[in-house]
């Protein structure tokens, strides 16, 4: 690493990573470091919550997704300004892309970094069995340095004293912190994980905070703070929203409670081509921003707020009207079921139907199944040209009906179910709209893209 760090890390999911990662960022903000932070996998919604605490637009690290090269391409990028890296882990710490090896995994990228991790155990339904998973995960793969534990959800001071006599006997490590259980500061999740902090108003948004301090007050990293790290005098703050160069296009990008969920690396890929990006919200906006010369609508949640996208009928008419005369557009996941037709959510008692822009002949439905995993696809179509190996990833509850049968696709799926289990990125024109999320470390992407905006911005 360029930088010093540590990786927080799971025994499994749900142990409270996010919440410790926080807190951890939040202490060493409070001590006086600027902390950049990460999130390793391709997750949208927990860097949010880290560029709350830390004021630092926090960044993905996905192996799949990047690749080493673009992983650490991101970390000496990101971290130039920084004292220090805290880098929130994904699923337990040794789950990769595959089981029989640890591919992609919490354990492979600290391993790459060579960073520190911090390893979080959750104590509920348990006590002296703790030791016993300690030993476990901090010996399964001699090659990482766990500097330390973390043991929450404790209950009690009775229920503390057993898992410290336990550790005593058998664990060796630095114990940072105990965090007792806080019903209190429990953030509010629904089925995608953490409800995402745009979402969040008002006085609900000193949860996070409140969350954050709650375990920072009950941890001690001095033992494993890097000697050599030298806070700054004066802290830089990532802009999140700059033009690096001249702009060669402008693209407008839908941003509000509804779509959000955009990888701040590929806004940044798309600056650093000479792209203007002009941010607008499918629910408030009465149309497209003017004068631009394409269209990203990324991933969310639609399906929440389609009451008042539906009532937006200015604005899906401005849609409807710009992807017809063709300008190039990406949509990805949310913005594919914006796309379609009809929103349908069958998962209540009273069914719910929904008007959407309808570009595409097929209607969205709700279900309870998730579709879950990485992707990799054959590109074609006018908008992404034929590339091969596009690497992305798919997370949602939705699915395509009443699909018609002439429909045009720019993705064949070699991994993973797309819309269909054959084919992802319904095409109409020059517009894409599929359920993969892509990154652009892959770097055709984003110049296919610029290409096809120019093209459209000179006709």
């Amino acid at each position: 690493m360029q930088k010093p760090g540590f990786v927080i890390a799971g025994t499994t999911s749900g142990v409270g990573k996010t919440t410790i990662s926080m807190g951890v960022m939040y202490k060493l903000v409070q001590l006086g470091f600027t902390v950049q932070p990460f999130k390793i996998g391709p997750d949208f919604i927990d860097p949010c919550y880290h560029t709350f605490v830390t004021g630092r637009q926090s960044r993905n690290l996905d192996l799949w997704l990047m690749g080493k090269r673009g992983v650490l391409e991101c970390i000496d990028r990101s971290t130039s300004d920084a004292d220090l890296s805290v880098i929130e882990g994904v699923m337990g710490l040794f789950d990769g892309i595959s089981g029989k090896r640890n591919v992609g995994s919490t354990a492979h990228i600290s391993r790459i970094l060579d960073a520190p991790v911090i390893l979080v155990v959750d104590a509920a339904k348990t006590s002296q069995s703790v030791a016993a998973m300690i030993l476990g995960y901090t010996k399964f793969d001699p090659r990482l340095n766990v500097a330390g534990i973390i043991i929450n959800n404790v209950g009690s001071q009775k229920h503390s004293n057993m898992i410290l006599e336990a550790l005593t006997t058998h664990v060796k490590k630095k114990l940072l912190g105990i965090i007792y259980r806080n019903e209190e500061i429990r953030s509010v999740e629904r089925y995608l994980g953490l409800i995402p902090p745009i979402e969040i108003k008002g006085k609900a948004k000193n949860v996070i905070l409140n969350c954050a301090k709650y375990v920072a007050d009950q941890i001690n990293l001095d033992d494993i703070l890097p000697r050599k790290v030298a806070k700054r005098n004066q802290k830089k703050t990532l802009q999140i929203f700059k033009n690096e160069i001249a702009p060669l296009c402008k693209i407008a990008v839908a941003f509000d409670e509804s779509f959000n969920f955009y990888y701040d690396d590929n806004l940044s890929a798309l600056r650093k081509k000479g792209v203007s990006l002009v941010f607008f919200s499918p629910i408030k906006d009465r149309s497209v921003p003017n004068d631009v010369d394409g269209l990203l609508i990324g991933g969310g949640f639609p399906e929440i707020l389609a009451k008042r996208l539906e009532g937006n009928t200015a604005m899906k008419k401005s849609i409807h009207k710009t992807i017809v005369n063709g300008m190039p557009t990406l949509a990805e996941c949310g913005g594919l079921m914006y796309l379609t037709k009809v929103i349908n959510d069958n998962r209540r008692k009273k069914r719910e139907r929904y008007s959407m822009v309808g570009i595409f002949d097929s209607e969205t439905s709700m279900t309870n199944r998730v579709t879950i995993g990485y992707t990799e696809a054959q590109g074609s179509g006018d908008l992404m040209g034929r590339i091969s190996h596009v690497h992305g990833h798919e997370f949602h509850y939705s699915e395509l009906v009443n699909l018609s049968s002439d429909s045009k696709f720019s993705f064949d799926m070699q991994r993973g179910r797309g819309i269909n289990g054959k084919y992802d990125g319904l095409t109409y024109n020059t517009c894409v709209a599929s359920y993969m999320h892509l990154h652009f470390a892959d770097t055709r992407i984003p110049g296919r893209i610029l290409d096809r905006c120019i093209h459209y911005s000179r006709r």
